[in-house]
């Protein structure tokens, strides 16, 4: 994500999300990738293209994270990045995946210590993470929301209502939404840091907070068979007192920039087709999570 370097902690930047659902399910494929692959050439902007065609796998890092990439009940690699890491591979002649689960924080330390190929795990590109990999362009973009009691009985629609109205805040561990909150001015020893969106609404159900902040997709998706809460209209929230919207993407170590650059290639036709859309719509991804945001932009130039 984006926002300043406080929020985060963990030593990749700012964590996108750290949901809980699938973790359990990652020691079954953890031995599975935990050897390191050969060393990518770094001349001419890499050879580890033609390396995954010769060998017809590549190596996805994901952190468990529902819906951007985590192992199902069934023990399959599924979610968002790693099902468009599917199609994009395959469309570059390299016809398998291969998960290397780990933590959300250790994704970027294990795609340059060669553990995996690319991290596929839906990560926020930020101009902290543009110092240490490089990013295809984001695949999606995502705003902020809020879970409340049915009704909103208090009106809150973004960060400055949270802290004028003196609503008690909660959150997810390691989420961008903790910065964006204190960024408005909300005192961060007060904010209640739960495990992720579930608890969240289990939270707002009980009463024990006013409001629960997360992404657009992720509350919006858990309240739909709550009889007691709902999400909020998604919003902007501000960094450095600019609305910000954050992408997400793949990424990629800095030497290999010909593999970055065909991945690109084939997800801005995806983009043109229709078919990032139909990839992601089963994730709960809409047309308003559709972006035309670049890497560059989101790096800060």
């Amino acid at each position: 994500m984006a926002p300043p370097n406080g929020n985060d902690r963990d030593t990749s930047g700012t964590t996108r999300r750290s949901l809980l659902a699938g973790v359990a399910a990652l020691g079954v494929l953890g031995a599975a990738g935990c050897s390191r692959v050969a060393t990518a050439s770094t001349k001419d902007g890499g050879d580890l293209l033609e390396r995954l065609r010769a060998a017809g796998v590549v190596r996805l890092g994901i952190a468990g994270e529902i819906p951007f990439g985590y192992i199902d009940k069934d023990g399959e690699l599924t979610g968002e990045a790693p099902e468009l890491a599917r199609a994009i591979f395959k469309r570059l002649g390299v016809d398998r995946v291969q998960p290397v689960p780990t933590e959300f924080g250790s994704l970027i330390p294990g795609l340059n210590s060669q553990q995996f190929d690319v991290v596929a795990a839906g990560m926020y590109v930020n101009p902290e993470r543009c110092e240490q990999v490089i990013f295809s362009d984001p695949d999606y973009q995502m705003l902020d929301s809020f879970i409340v009691r049915k009704g909103n009985p208090m009106g809150l629609r973004d960060y400055k209502d949270v802290v004028e109205k003196k609503a008690r805040f909660a959150t997810g561990t390691g989420y961008a939404e903790i910065a964006y909150a204190v960024e408005a001015g909300y005192k961060e020893s007060d904010i209640l840091i739960v495990p992720d969106q579930v608890a969240g609404l289990n939270a707002v159900e009980a009463g024990r907070v006013d409001v629960f902040a997360g992404t657009a997709l992720t509350t919006r998706e858990v309240v739909k068979k709550s009889a007691k809460a709902e999400s909020t209209e998604p919003f902007k929230p501000l960094v450095d007192g600019q609305p910000h919207v954050d992408g997400g993407a793949f990424a990629f170590r800095p030497t290999e920039t010909r593999l970055r650059d065909a991945f690109n290639k084939e997800l801005a036709e995806l983009k043109k087709s229709g078919e990032l859309l139909r990839i992601l719509q089963p994730f709960g991804f809409t047309e308003d999570e559709m972006t035309d945001l670049t890497a560059k932009e989101l790096c800060g130039g």
